[in-house]
């Protein structure tokens, strides 16, 4: 694995950075091209692995936003994330002495344990991503009211776009709880 990841890197003439050899690893592994289209597919494949970062989720906004004819590829990684082991804490550094079509092939063979579809953090989930879409729904239309020179529309404007703004924050603080209870959760069974 680690010399698929040097041979990667020095095909695109790319050094590990600092803090980020995990993400190198991922797309070796899950053999997504380091191209703008393969870095949002893999990033729509974490999330459907339970990576959720603000990273992963502004790519693949960005990402459908921009490029829509490749939606359908963007959710069948996620649906594929999905159903895969949970990669998002691997490093080079556990994982770099392995052969990586045994790696591929455990991926492709293990899946998770099928859960609840209604669990709490489930729905808590299901709500945060609600509350971050309203948000950034909410302080984009009001945006361009914020510019007016009328005292009225500045008032009718901002007190939505603040609300947009907390609707948001909520909804990524309570991700993020998730991520640090589920991480919790992990290295217990770790």
């Amino acid at each position: 694995m680690g010399k698929e990841i040097a041979n990667c890197l020095d095909h695109h003439q790319l050094n590990l950075v600092p803090k980020y050899e995990s993400h190198d690893l991922k797309h070796v592994l899950l053999d997504y091209k380091m191209t703008a289209e393969g870095e949002i597919r893999m990033q729509a494949f974490m999330l459907g692995n339970g990576n959720y970062s603000i990273p992963s989720f502004a790519i693949l906004l960005f990402g459908t936003l921009l490029l829509p004819d490749l939606w359908k590829k963007f959710y069948a990684d996620f649906q594929k994330g999905r159903k895969t082991i949970p990669i998002s804490r691997w490093s080079i550094e556990d994982y770099a002495h392995r052969n990586l079509n045994e790696l591929r092939v455990e991926l492709n063979t293990s899946t998770r344990a099928s859960t609840s579809l209604f669990n709490l953090q489930h729905i808590t989930k299901i709500v945060a991503f609600t509350a971050i879409i309203a948000g950034i729904f909410g302080m984009l239309f009001c945006l361009p009211f914020l510019f007016s020179p009328n005292m009225t529309d500045l008032v009718g404007a901002g007190f939505p776009f603040v609300g947009g703004a907390i609707l948001t924050i909520g909804g990524l603080l309570a991700l993020t709880n998730l991520a640090q209870a589920e991480k919790k959760q992990f290295n217990s069974f770790s």
